[in-house]
């Protein structure tokens, strides 16, 4: 799904909306792809005359990619982070790199969602970690 789509499903809109393109596979998984324009408003102080991605950004972005799981329970709702554990940064993401992401779910209970993601560049490991969602009621 493209940008558009994705807002039928998320509520994020305008710098704060990071995928250009989101799908779930045959297997389960959900996936996603952004490319970093290098004029987002992350990379100005982060830092100058050396732009570096912020890993919370890419935890946001494997976020994103992951709510594809649990769409289906997204209508008129928005998930929210519930936990962040197990995260690693390998590589730094610059202007001009495309993330790639991969989530799959480890688990879930009533509205509650636990995902194992990744984020890859080149296919060379940027972020991973495990998110945990709520989905109020």
């Amino acid at each position: 799904m493209n940008r558009e789509e994705i807002m039928q499903i998320l509520p994020h809109r305008d710098s704060m909306l990071l995928l250009d393109e989101a799908w779930k596979d045959e297997d389960g998984a959900a996936h996603g792809r952004y490319t970093a324009k290098g004029t987002e408003w992350f990379f100005d102080g982060h830092f100058p005359g050396n732009p570096v991605m912020p890993g919370v950004v890419q935890c946001e972005i494997i976020a994103q990619a992951s709510c594809m799981l649990f769409a289906g329970e997204l209508q008129g709702k928005t998930a929210y982070y519930a936990g962040i554990d197990k995260v690693r940064f390998r590589r730094m993401v610059r202007p001009g790199d495309t993330l790639e992401i991969t989530s799959t779910l480890l688990r879930s209970k009533m509205n509650m969602y636990v995902v194992r993601g990744e984020a890859r560049v080149d296919g060379e490991l940027c972020a991973s970690g495990e998110f945990s969602f709520i989905i109020p009621q």
